[in-house]
């Protein structure tokens, strides 16, 4: 006799079957402020997050806050005002569908908590630069496509921004024959692919003696605006 036994289900039976690791909440109506928290280190600014910060708030009403841990001193004036102005109606929470909250800490990685029920916090400036890019936009449905994004990323914080100058090297190469096949790095359309290298070769300094297929990817960049609060931080 078998310690229990599983009935067998009849009739028609449908089941929602989930199709993602957890389901983000809408973000359309205001009244209902998600907020999202990011601890970083002044010492190791994330420009990646600033980048997509500028873009959440072309697609939401964002409210965006900067503030200083204790465990930090001397934070520059252009970190403080990095997330850019203090909103006019920033009194009035219900106005706004994102809260976007900055604070400097000495932490020895970017750290990110969502106001999702029973959602584990978020480490790594790659990781949560995905987090964020989905509330922008799907990624790839096609999983040969969403690999290539997500090797761009790992190689742009791994071996462009922390790897030595022979590794640097090896990038900028590989992203110039990538770029030799297609205008943006994941092919014919603008991805977090190309908001990470960007600003992993804006971060190193290098971006004045990259090969020509990279010189006019920034270009291409550049022409977009979306960069404008890295470049300005690192001014």
């Amino acid at each position: 006799m078998p310690m229990y036994q599983v009935k067998p289900v009849s009739g028609d039976m449908e089941v929602d079957l989930p199709t993602c690791m957890y389901k983000l909440p809408s973000f359309h109506d205001l009244g209902a402020l998600r907020d999202i928290v990011i601890n970083a280190n002044p010492a190791q600014p994330p420009l990646t997050l600033l980048v997509l910060h500028s873009l959440l708030c072309q697609r939401y009403r964002v409210l965006s806050t900067v503030h200083v841990h204790s465990s930090v001193t001397d934070v520059p004036p252009q970190l403080l005002s990095c997330l850019g102005p203090r909103h006019a109606d920033s009194y009035a929470r219900h106005m706004f569908q994102l809260g976007f909250t900055l604070i400097w800490k000495d932490v020895p990685k970017v750290q990110m908590k969502f106001s999702v029920q029973n959602m584990c916090p978020i480490e790594g400036e790659a990781n949560v630069a995905r987090f964020l890019f989905k509330l922008l936009a799907p990624y790839p449905s096609d999983p040969a496509a969403a690999t290539l994004v997500d090797s761009w990323l790992d190689t742009a914080f791994f071996q462009l921004a922390e790897g030595s100058a022979k590794e640097r090297a090896a990038v900028l190469r590989a992203l110039n024959s990538a770029l030799g096949r297609n205008p943006w790095l994941s092919g014919p359309e603008f991805s977090l692919a190309d908001v990470a290298c960007y600003c992993c070769v804006l971060q190193t300094g290098s971006a004045a003696s990259t090969p020509a297929n990279v010189q006019r990817w920034i270009k291409s960049c550049d022409n977009l605006g979306h960069f404008g609060p890295a470049k300005r931080l690192l001014q």
